[in-house]
């Protein structure tokens, strides 16, 4: 990446405070770029899920892989429920999508608490030997009695299509019946659903998969406790990344406990032949970026406050604009053969193409992926019938107490007052793009138009050819579209 006029500013910069100039190019289709990541953790779009409570869950892990990102399991989660976590992803299907599956005999009210994490909004009906024999919707269920039975409410007018049919032929045939979900059976068993909208995004994302071809996820580890034991227990249990995960990963207690985790990683490399990478953060500075890669990191982690859960710049004045960081870290990172992450600060598509063009392997997304279907929070209405999940920082109040539940009340209660993020924020569910597919779509069609614009088939490529330049608020504001005339 180049400045405009080669005039870098002696100043630090956010990703609002820069644009990118395009350039002479022979690309002339979003299509025929490459999103494969430079940083070799095996995803095949620069989109890392943010090991937050309220963001990251199965379900979301399932989702983002099946579309070639990678998803970190926070390192607050029990270990058992990580290890449940880990095998239910690496047993889903890399083009099906998982079915939310009922009993025709369960009442309606527990159909409607199974349903919320399904953009699609439907349960497929099974008998005991998991035969399909309806479909539901939560359309469905509106207006009747919670104690109804699904039975009473499904419809039997079901078509299914074999697990071994073209996709192709299954999107036309689906067309020409007018449907929009489709249960696809093995052996006459439920074997996954398929949709319209899932079969072209089949077409359009390559899953990011393991060696044996099941979906990857990762799992975050902090420097406290046995961390070597820790990494011991997640590498069997089958994790496909670690990311060593504190808000200040430039002190001797990351190194510590990424001297031991790398330990960990280079014994099961040695009785397995598979190397997990190790990524840890999060520094913004070039020493802190190369004293984590000496010290084993493949992948640094960069940001410090940018993120829209964190209160660590205002309550501290510690941090560092994100494009700066990035730009820099990156630069440390390069000279000594490893990657980084950029973590945080992204609002916008435009947010991650410029992280890329600073030298970002990936880039990782928290809150813009809270208000989504597959996030874990409850889903609420406030008083205008929008709806909404609940987010919350990893070092708010409300995550310490999480965190610190086995110890004494009083260090608990201690513990509490201090807090550098937001315990409760309502993260809205956008309804033209209520799913974390649709927000990848989004994401990925900016970033792939970005890419043709500088001329460039792959990160690497973009990374050489982008210019970028330094404007005002007034600049920045001239690029934003208007909802509503002057």
């Amino acid at each position: 990446m180049k400045f405009l006029g080669e005039q870098r500013p002696a100043y630090d910069l956010t990703y609002s405070d820069v644009f990118m100039v395009p350039s002479r190019s022979s690309v002339s289709s979003r299509l025929d770029v490459d999103l494969t990541t430079p940083d070799k953790v095996g995803t095949t779009i620069p989109i890392v899920v943010a090991n937050m409570t309220a963001i990251s869950g199965r379900r979301m892990a399932e989702t983002v892989a099946r579309r070639g990102g990678l998803a970190i399991v926070p390192q607050d989660i029990p270990v058992h429920a990580v290890h449940e976590t880990i095998s239910y992803v690496k047993s889903r299907h890399s083009v099906f999508e998982t079915p939310v599956t009922i009993d025709p005999d369960a009442p309606v009210s527990q159909l409607l608490a199974l349903i919320g994490k399904r953009a699609h909004r439907r349960a497929i009906v099974v008998d005991a030997e998991d035969r399909p024999l309806g479909v539901v919707s939560e359309k469905d269920c509106l207006e009747v009695d919670r104690f109804s039975t699904v039975a009473d409410v499904m419809s039997s007018d079901l078509i299914t299509v074999e697990a071994s049919a073209e996709l192709g032929d299954t999107f036309d045939r689906m067309t020409h019946q007018h449907l929009d979900l489709a249960p696809v059976v093995e052996d006459g068993r439920l074997a996954g659903v398929l949709t319209r909208k899932g079969i072209l995004r089949s077409a359009i994302y390559d899953p990011a998969v393991d060696a044996s071809g099941r979906l990857r996820v990762g799992v975050a580890i902090g420097i406290n406790g046995d961390v070597q034991a820790k990494a011991e227990t997640m590498l069997s249990a089958g994790a496909d990344v670690l990311v060593v995960d504190t808000a200040h990963g430039h002190q001797d207690k990351m190194f510590d406990a990424l001297k031991l985790i790398s330990q960990a990683r280079d014994a099961h490399e040695a009785s397995t032949g598979v190397r997990v990478p190790v990524v840890a953060g999060n520094v913004v500075s070039t020493d802190g970026t190369r004293e984590l890669v000496e010290a084993g990191a493949d992948v640094v982690k960069v940001g410090v406050g940018p993120g829209a859960m964190c209160t660590t710049r205002m309550m501290t004045g510690v941090g560092r604009p994100q494009f700066s960081a990035v730009l820099e870290c990156a630069s440390a990172a390069a000279d000594l053969g490893a990657e980084i992450w950029a973590d945080g600060g992204v609002k916008y598509p435009r947010d991650v193409a410029l992280a890329l063009a600073a030298g970002a392997g990936s880039v990782m997304i928290g809150s813009w992926f809270a208000g989504t279907w597959e996030s874990p929070g409850d889903l609420n209405r406030d008083h205008d019938g929008r709806l909404f999940k609940e987010s919350f920082g990893m070092a708010s109040a409300r995550a310490v107490r999480n965190r610190t539940a086995g110890r004494s009340a009083f260090d608990r209660a201690r513990s509490a007052l201090f807090e550098e993020g937001i315990s409760s924020s309502k993260m809205y569910l956008d309804p033209e793009r209520p799913g974390v597919e649709d927000l990848i779509d989004t994401i990925v069609a900016g970033v792939r138009s970005s890419f043709t614009y500088a001329g460039a088939r792959s990160i690497a490529e973009f990374r050489e050819r982008a210019t970028v330049g330094v404007q005002s608020s007034s600049g920045y504001d001239e690029g934003r579209p208007r909802e509503t005339s002057w």
